[in-house]
């Protein structure tokens, strides 16, 4: 069984990464989502564990000292990582692991794993991404503010990604990312093991 792919899915606060990552490991069993840890506070509904690893600035350090993240990053005041040993578990046992993370962190992971997938999602307009944010009701115009400034900066790193993801009609962008996730699966990079084999089986009828 080959290892599976990791991929990195980003994207502006409010262009639904969440829901789009729910859908897409209910329709499909291939995938495991990785659980970031966090500083940050809890939202309503959210639990440890499940959304997020909820951890104080003091246990989070203490995770960064003895290299317990494949990346972290700090992002309007508050620390995010991904856990090493669940994704490597799970990339093993042939899951495309999929790690819903800022872009600092994302572009991290790509240097340490190059053949990571970058995926960038982001509403169609800036109009749509405004009205989604308000939309919520979790957070203060003043958050608000803040968070579609952040998306101009954010939005100078796209072109760093593999594939633009438009979540627009969430049924056709969960099957345009699982058509991506599935066609990187047969990119030379992660067929190494077939190559390798169909080359030993050439060259032995050579020989022959």
């Amino acid at each position: 069984m080959s290892e599976g792919i990791l991929v990195a899915v980003s994207g502006f606060s409010g262009a639904g990464k969440g829901t789009l990552m729910k859908e897409l490991l209910k329709k499909y069993d291939q995938y495991a989502l990785s659980i970031s840890a966090t500083t940050r506070q809890p939202r309503p509904g959210e639990r440890d564990g499940v959304e997020y690893f909820f951890k104080t600035s003091e246990e989070f350090r203490k995770m960064i000292a003895e290299e317990a993240f494949i990346e972290y990053a700090r992002y309007v005041d508050n620390y995010y990582g991904t856990p090493r040993s669940y994704v490597e578990e799970q990339l093993a046992a042939g899951k495309d692991v999929i790690l819903e993370i800022e872009i600092q962190g994302a572009l991290e992971v790509k240097r340490k794993r190059p053949d990571t997938l970058l995926l960038f999602v982001t509403p169609p307009s800036a109009g749509e991404l405004e009205r989604r944010l308000v939309g919520r009701g979790t957070e203060t115009m003043e958050v608000i503010q803040s968070r579609l400034s952040r998306a101009v900066e954010e939005s100078k790193g796209m072109g760093g990604y593999d594939y633009i993801v438009i979540n627009d009609v969430l049924e056709d962008c969960v099957e345009q990312m699982h058509q991506i996730i599935c066609s990187q699966r047969q990119s030379a990079s992660h067929q190494i093991e077939f190559i390798s084999q169909i080359q030993k089986e050439l060259k032995d009828r050579e020989e022959n």
